[in-house]
């Protein structure tokens, strides 16, 4: 699935921020498993549908928000810290999948001349590691991560901030996402956002905030293309 919709823009978009989880590595279904495992060791019933609520969601929402379907007695950091255990042991032992694409469209961006970013609700230790096992840490002129901004995720904090590192304004950048959370940051932040649907696609909160639907990383070249029509 794939859309593009008309673009006034009064500069050359110049930049590229990146989610990470689900956008670029395949570590959503991952993330799914793990927190309904970790929840189910404590005694509680996390359903799929719970973690899609916090994915790419700052600890200062989500933490009120388990609370609110478990009770105040959540232990969220014991979950929490349970959860990174056992998913880290699970990639140290099969790794991840990378997300369809995702070499073509840097090896685009990077030949293009566009500065490059990662904006991840992810810390950053764990972060520049994936990043380096994949070989596409060279790629990025800036990481941003969770633990490096006051207001995670889906306030626009990261995003400014990844703008700014790579010199840019937000409003000369497109963020790709995969989640509603990422997509409410990136906008409220002024980037053009593009989706590239994981485990949901597009619902109709979220359609008014993007700037193009993929189906697969590679496929937003055609997005960068049609760009070159509007602004040469």
């Amino acid at each position: 699935m794939r859309f593009l919709r008309d673009i006034k823009m009064n500069r050359k978009i110049k930049g590229a921020v990146f989610d990470m989880d689900g956008l670029m590595l395949d570590t959503e279904k991952l993330l799914v498993r793990f927190w309904r495992e970790a929840a189910a060791d404590f005694g509680y019933n996390m359903t799929d549908e719970n973690v899609f609520e916090i994915r790419s969601l700052s600890r200062k929402y989500s933490v009120p928000f388990l609370k609110g379907i478990f009770g105040e007695d959540f232990p969220f950091n014991e979950v929490r810290s349970r959860r990174i255990s056992l998913m880290n042991d699970y990639i140290d032992r099969y790794g991840f999948d990378v997300k369809k694409g995702l070499f073509e469209l840097l090896d685009y961006l990077e030949n293009n001349n566009y500065r490059i970013a990662v904006a991840t609700a992810t810390d950053r230790e764990r972060a520049e590691s994936y990043l380096k096992k994949i070989d596409a840490y060279k790629y990025f002129d800036a990481v941003i991560c969770g633990d490096m901004v006051t207001n995670g995720k889906p306030e626009p904090d990261i995003y400014i901030t990844a703008s700014e590192k790579l010199g840019l304004l937000p409003q000369e950048c497109v963020a790709f996402e995969d989640s509603p959370n990422g997509i409410k940051s990136a906008y409220s932040a002024g980037c053009h956002v593009i989706m590239i649907p994981d485990l949901t696609q597009p619902d109709d909160e979220i359609k008014p905030f993007l700037s193009g639907v993929y189906e697969s990383l590679d496929k937003a070249v055609d997005f960068f293309e049609r760009l070159v029509q509007i602004c040469p």
